[in-house]
């Protein structure tokens, strides 16, 4: 498995983990007490738990920054060197959950690596077949495995690539010393969905274009968040460096819909906090994927009460536009 995903990401070396989280500890488990590590400011509710319930507790430091802005990012090195902290790395998703906001890889390659710091990417929602980080600069790349590249709900397992050796044997420490590895069915499962990757995500995104552009001209949507929007900020940059959209899009109502009764009124897409799969999910961030957060810290970052989180599946995408309309309608107060 790990030689397939060093593969899938243009890397010198790949191990497969029995979790997606226990992939993201791997990444941090290579630092030493006294190291700080800056992070997107919006990143993966167990990420956030892993990194202040467990890894503070161990000795690293970790403050955030808006990785789509490299002012910001350079403001954080600052802030940091001004303390006296030793930065070793910035981690950051390429596209965050669940607002779908986007960072330019090689802008912060570029300043990372200019101030010595290391660059850790989760390509959880990109996947290798829309990006491979590595080649524009980062230093080790994950994914959730649970979600794309198994792509039918049946796996968990994460995936971590790198390009240095050096990496590469800290990594493999973590992976033989601590026993978060995959089991050989799981491994073997993983490999038959990377083989669907491809046509999967061609219907995913192709569904999605069509459900966000549906969501944009409903009366009781404010707002669809979507790289594959031609009206989404991030359109342009997403164009250039991305192969596919994905399949993942959040959306807000206005006061007229009750957003925990519409997702209990679908009846095509099933509730559930992951994504990636064959089938359409939803969810309510607030009260699933980032609950962990503490609520001021989630409104902060503009995840809100009534954010709701689709991932977009493969089925006809008129049922599922008429599963969310009649959902929708069930739901106004």
């Amino acid at each position: 498995m790990g030689k397939q995903v060093a593969l899938l990401e243009h890397g010198s070396a790949g191990f497969a983990f029995s979790s997606g989280l226990a992939a993201i500890h791997a990444a941090f488990s290579i630092f030493e007490p006294g190291d700080h590590i800056i992070t997107g400011d919006n990143i993966y509710g167990g990420t956030y738990s892993i990194i202040h319930e467990y890894f503070e507790h161990w000795g690293l430091s970790f403050s955030e920054a808006d990785t789509t802005r490299e002012e910001a990012l350079e403001q954080a090195f600052d802030a940091a060197f001004s303390q006296g902290k030793r930065v070793r790395a910035v981690y950051f998703e390429v596209l965050t959950n669940p607002l779908l906001k986007m960072s330019d890889v090689t802008v912060v390659a570029r300043v990372a690596h200019a101030h010595g710091a290391l660059v850790i990417i989760d390509n959880t929602f990109v996947t290798p077949l829309g990006q491979q980080p590595l080649d524009l600069g980062a230093d080790i790349v994950l994914h959730s495995a649970t979600k794309y590249l198994s792509g039918h709900s049946d796996v968990t397992a994460g995936v971590v690539a790198t390009k240095s050796s050096e990496l590469a044997e800290k990594l493999y420490f973590a992976l033989n010393r601590v026993g978060g590895a995959l089991s050989p069915q799981d491994s073997n499962l993983l490999r038959r969905g990377i083989q669907t990757l491809a046509l999967r995500m061609e219907r995913h995104q192709a569904n999605a274009v069509d459900v966000a552009r549906w969501l944009e001209g409903n009366e009781y949507v404010t707002h669809v968040n979507y790289p594959g929007l031609e009206s989404n900020a991030y359109y342009a940059l997403a164009s250039s460096q991305l192969c596919t959209f994905g399949g993942v899009l959040s959306f807000e109502f206005d006061d007229r819909v009750d957003a925990e009764k519409m997702l209990d009124s679908l009846q095509l897409f099933t509730v559930a906090v992951s994504l990636g799969a064959v089938e359409s999910l939803a969810e309510l961030p607030c009260r699933m994927t980032h609950f962990e957060l503490p609520r001021e810290e989630r409104l902060k970052h503009g995840i809100t009460d009534g954010l709701v989180r689709l991932s977009i599946g493969i089925e006809d995408v008129r049922d599922l536009i008429a599963d969310l309309d009649q959902a929708i309608h069930a739901a106004l107060r």
